[in-house]
């Protein structure tokens, strides 16, 4: 059974988010955050299989977090983290520009995040803390690959202070993954341009409340046996 927190105040419930204390989860909860809708978090416990029940399954066959009911428009169901961004921009005309050649852009990044950043940094984590043997090679692929695709983000911010050159949705997808850089133990040093991003983004409120939705698994140690767990169902 899912866990519910309310996000709503004063304002009735617009969207019920489930979700997790993961990347892809925060951004939504980012976006959330940012855009200030109202809503009512349902805290999946991954560990304990809650992503594979018949209730969620019902709303995401794929059986992953975050999943989206937009309750104004009818229970609409969105899945997929980077669909839930769009449409939660696209429902509030924010944080996606509707000029043709700006919107790519945004969206160009935000694929580069959806295609690459997620599932390299991914791997990097499994192989690195969660996997339940040591595959040297795996963890170095993976840890390399990454630390590549850090550098093209470095690369690209040397010449805009955002992704696509405004505050976007593309920035809140890659923030969510690539401040966590530590505990895959992907080094940015020397990545000048992506440090100062990383730590500016940090700073905006949304960002800083919406890593802490739901509340965190706890110790590291905590996290490590939740990722053990999902890496084993």
């Amino acid at each position: 059974m899912v866990t519910e927190y309310n996000y709503c105040g004063i304002y009735p419930n617009m969207i019920d988010l489930y979700t997790s204390a993961t990347p892809n989860g925060w951004k939504a909860t980012i976006a959330l955050e940012e855009l200030g809708l109202p809503y009512t978090v349902k805290a999946v416990d991954l560990s304990k299989g809650e992503q594979h029940e018949p209730n969620f399954l019902s709303l995401n066959l794929n059986g992953r977090i975050p999943v989206i009911v937009d309750r104004e428009e009818d229970d609409f169901v969105v899945f997929e983290s980077g669909a839930i961004l769009i449409y939660l921009a696209e429902k509030t005309g924010q944080l996606l520009p509707t000029d043709a050649k700006r919107r790519s852009l945004v969206m160009q990044w935000l694929m580069f995040q959806m295609g690459n950043i997620g599932p390299m940094q991914g791997q990097a984590v499994v192989f690195e803390r969660y996997f339940p043997e040591d595959v040297p090679q795996a963890r170095v692929r993976y840890n390399n690959e990454t630390r590549r695709l850090y550098e093209v983000l470095d690369r690209r911010l040397s010449e805009v202070e955002f992704l696509a050159g405004e505050y976007s949705i593309a920035d809140i997808a890659t923030w969510a993954w690539v401040h966590t850089h530590r505990w895959p133990r992907i080094s940015v040093e020397g990545l000048e341009n992506l440090a100062r991003w990383i730590e500016n983004l940090g700073a905006r409120p949304a960002c800083q409340r919406g890593i802490l939705i739901p509340p965190p698994a706890g110790s590291a140690e905590k996290q490590k046996k939740l990722g053990a767990s999902m890496v084993t169902q």
